[in-house]
């Protein structure tokens, strides 16, 4: 099976050698929360319907996507980087350690990765950089799906160590409410201190 009508479908899978895995991250933009990847080697006979980038899904759909895609796949894993290891490298370098974690995460080791955007991470088998992944392939879909819906879960429990930020709602995005919270209150531990608009306000008036 490879055609799946407009969508994302298993044609870069089939052409690879071995068990192919899809990644994917959540998380690189937000002021506040870790980073997120999840890995996933699909069952290409059992496939779930409706599979594509998670920015395209409702959160009701992601949800229950993230339960098939769980129980149909032959292996996924989902890994972080921390806020603490965000602001210690950068957050390219941590995205690629939250890739390579749930990489190494996986029941079955893959031959090959397919990793959405352009930039190759050094993660445990041959990386194939696919530009749009999350649209063309179901592996990273799936990928995209888990990674958004574990970090969405770290964020509602972030909120409620720190309620006042609403990062239940925002995600640590950028958001009215949440530029108006740091304004008010500053930064919280769940900030990222390396990102500029946090360092700002850490800096001492003049």
């Amino acid at each position: 099976m490879t055609r799946r009508g407009s969508g994302p479908d298993y044609t870069l899978e089939a052409a690879s050698p071995g068990p192919v895995c899809g990644v994917d991250e959540a998380g690189r933009g937000p002021w506040a929360g870790p980073v997120s990847a999840a890995a996933v080697i699909l069952d290409p006979a059992h496939i779930p319907e409706g599979l594509n980038d998670s920015k395209a899904l409702s959160e009701r759909r992601r949800d229950a996507l993230e339960i098939e895609i769980k129980a149909a796949a032959l292996a996924w894993g989902v890994g972080f980087a921390s806020v603490e290891e965000i602001d210690g490298m950068n957050i390219l370098q941590a995205t690629g350690l939250a890739m390579r974690r749930a990489v190494e995460a996986l029941a079955i080791p893959p031959a090959c990765i397919l990793v959405d955007g352009s930039w190759r991470f050094d993660l445990p088998a041959p990386v194939r950089p696919v530009v749009k992944g999350d649209s063309l392939s179901v592996s990273i879909a799936a990928a995209s799906i888990l990674a958004k819906t574990a970090r969405d879960r770290v964020m509602v429990e972030l909120d409620r160590n720190w309620p006042d930020y609403g990062f239940a709602a925002h995600k640590g995005y950028h958001a009215p409410r949440h530029v108006e919270a740091l304004r008010r209150l500053g930064p919280c531990p769940a900030h990222r201190r390396s990102f500029a608009p946090i360092r700002a306000l850490l800096r001492p008036a003049d």
